[in-house]
């Protein structure tokens, strides 16, 4: 497939890519700033921003699927760039009639609140990230509202562990007192997974070991 990867430099994106070429899959890359490193065979780098909805036209061309794992580093004040920057994203895909959408959010937003123990519950979320997780629940929101093809994946706190393949999926996972974890690679073999999997279409799924 043609895959368009959002948020491709993060540790969550990065992933994403190795798995997808491996997978033997077309890859473009979005990022603000495209980093130097050698060509690799099936990948292709494009300079953008979520928030400039221009930049996203050229690298959604002739996708058939957009992989997100947007993020960004401020969290210490009001922010709104994965929300906006998720509308533009499917503004594009309209534009472009790419229909099928995979996001990474997290768990312990919305619904499932206090599915991250205790410690994301009573401080991370409020004191750490709370803005962050503000605008995760407005990003699924515009998510939801959309018309497309999508599927939210809500992993536990991730981690630079590798690979376990092994690891539960469904709505309930987590817990009120503790912490439920898992890897990045495990993140993004289960978000490409569900590219040819309609189990969780058009729903969220959390994730954790």
């Amino acid at each position: 497939m043609h895959l368009l990867i959002i948020g491709a430099t993060g540790g969550t994106g990065r992933a994403l890519t190795a798995q997808a070429l491996a997978r033997g899959h077309q890859v473009t890359a979005l990022a603000r700033k495209v980093p130097a490193e050698p060509p690799r065979p099936g990948l292709t780098w494009i300079a953008g921003d979520v928030r400039h909805p221009d930049s996203l036209d050229r690298a959604m061309a002739g996708q058939d699927a957009v992989l997100s794992a947007l993020g960004h580093k401020r969290w210490l004040g009001p922010t709104r760039i994965l929300s906006e920057g998720t509308r533009n994203v499917i503004a594009a895909m309209e534009r472009h009639g790419v229909r099928r959408l995979i996001c990474e959010t997290a768990l312990g937003i919305a619904d499932a609140w206090w599915r991250m123990g205790l410690y994301y519950t009573l401080f991370v979320r409020p004191v750490i990230l709370g803005f962050y997780f503000a605008d995760k629940v407005r990003q699924e929101a515009v998510i939801r509202a959309s018309s497309l093809d999508w599927t939210i994946v809500r992993p536990g706190a991730l981690t630079n562990g590798p690979p376990r393949n092994r690891y539960r999926q469904g709505p309930d996972i987590g817990h009120w007192l503790w912490t439920v974890r898992i890897s990045r690679a495990d993140v993004a073999a289960f978000m490409l997974d569900q590219l040819t999997d309609t189990r969780y279409l058009k729903t969220t799924v959390a994730i954790a070991d």
